[in-house]
């Protein structure tokens, strides 16, 4: 079986394709409701709302569920160091460098060179487990 490492970055690209999927159907919504008037209105706000959604996805499914659709699928959860499920604080600091791709590059770049998986969930007494 691959390792955990490897199956999060697995984890992680299904997820990227999850809400670029939602991000699809919101914007093919939003076009067909705002029509031909602005269409490029509809573009020019996805730029801000993209971040936002994925945000609010991870923190959403890693606190209610343990997993996002990524990482459930990779067989993995996200719990406290001492075993116990996420609260809400942890779920949304844990999750802050995701909000743009450049931050976590350095948050794991970081964890690393400090012998953790990654800072933020270093901060936040966070790992990533298997959920078999």
């Amino acid at each position: 079986m691959a390792s955990v490492f490897s199956r999060r970055i697995i984890a992680y690209v299904i997820d990227f394709f999850v809400v670029s999927a939602v991000m699809w159907i919101i914007s093919y919504l939003l076009s067909l409701i705002i029509g031909p008037i602005d269409i490029m209105g509809v573009y020019g706000i996805l730029p801000y709302f993209v971040p936002i959604l994925g945000f609010v996805y991870f923190v959403f499914l890693e606190k209610t569920r343990g997993a996002t659709i990524g990482k459930a699928l990779m067989y993995l959860e996200v719990r406290s160091r001492n075993g116990a499920y996420i609260n809400w604080a942890q779920s949304i600091v844990r999750n802050l460098t995701k909000i743009y791709w450049i931050p976590i590059i350095f948050d794991w770049a970081i964890g690393r060179f400090m012998n953790s998986d990654r800072l933020f969930a270093n901060i936040t007494k966070t790992v990533v487990v298997n959920s078999i």
